[in-house]
């Protein structure tokens, strides 16, 4: 096989098969053609996203096959979101509430440093919620590097951690599992902000149950 001519029909089969998912061997035994001379015209071909999981599976492993997954549905949640309306972010902004946010006064805890920095984004460009209306607190355990905690909380939510309300530190050892504690971000005088999160889930709840 090595030195064979690689004709035009030839590398188009390639390209197609390679886009299926067929592994540089398959296509190579398919079409007599070496392994070598294979690679040399698919390395750049993508699989289509149908043929992922198969491929995936072909090169073997299960974190690698995860991997491939995670990327994939990270592709397809790009193409679904695009550039998210105004719309689409307060009602992204009222679910996240709905699910994490407390019921009494506006204000929200988490571990998830992406879901509170989404949060807090929110709060500032489609609320129009200013830094001085913020009131950030933390809760660590006694294992955990305190001055390390802060300032990543700080960095996340965009505020000096001397300016945080309150550092509640608890008994007990989580830094495994909780490796900066939690950050609560609670919005002063937020009665009428809780008001329209609130009506906003109503109405979304109403509008499903039709």
């Amino acid at each position: 096989m090595r030195g064979k001519k690689i004709t035009t029909g030839t590398l188009e089969k390639m390209i197609s098969l390679r886009s299926q998912g067929y592994s540089v061997p398959e296509i190579g035994k398919l079409l007599k053609v070496s392994k070598t001379s294979v690679l040399r015209y698919v390395q750049n071909v993508k699989i289509l996203p149908q043929y992922i999981d198969n491929w995936a599976g072909k090169r073997g492993g299960s974190k690698k096959k995860k991997l491939l997954q995670e990327r994939l549905a990270f592709e397809n949640g790009k193409k679904l979101v695009e550039i998210p309306s105004r719309k689409e972010k307060i009602l992204f902004i009222a679910a996240l509430y709905w699910a994490e946010g407390s019921k009494k006064d506006f204000g929200l805890s988490n571990t998830d440093p992406n879901l509170i920095r989404l949060f807090i984004t929110g709060l500032r460009e489609i609320f129009s919620i200013n830094d001085e209306r913020l009131r950030i607190s933390v809760r660590i355990y006694e294992d955990l590097d305190r001055e390390k905690c802060l300032n990543f909380w700080s960095e996340v939510v965009g505020i000096k951690k001397e300016k945080f309300v309150n550092v509640n530190v608890l008994f007990g050892k989580k830094k495994g599992k909780l490796p900066y504690g939690m950050c609560r971000v609670r919005v002063t005088k937020g009665a009428s902000l809780l008001k329209e999160i609130v009506g906003i889930n109503k109405a979304m709840i109403a509008s499903m149950s039709l």
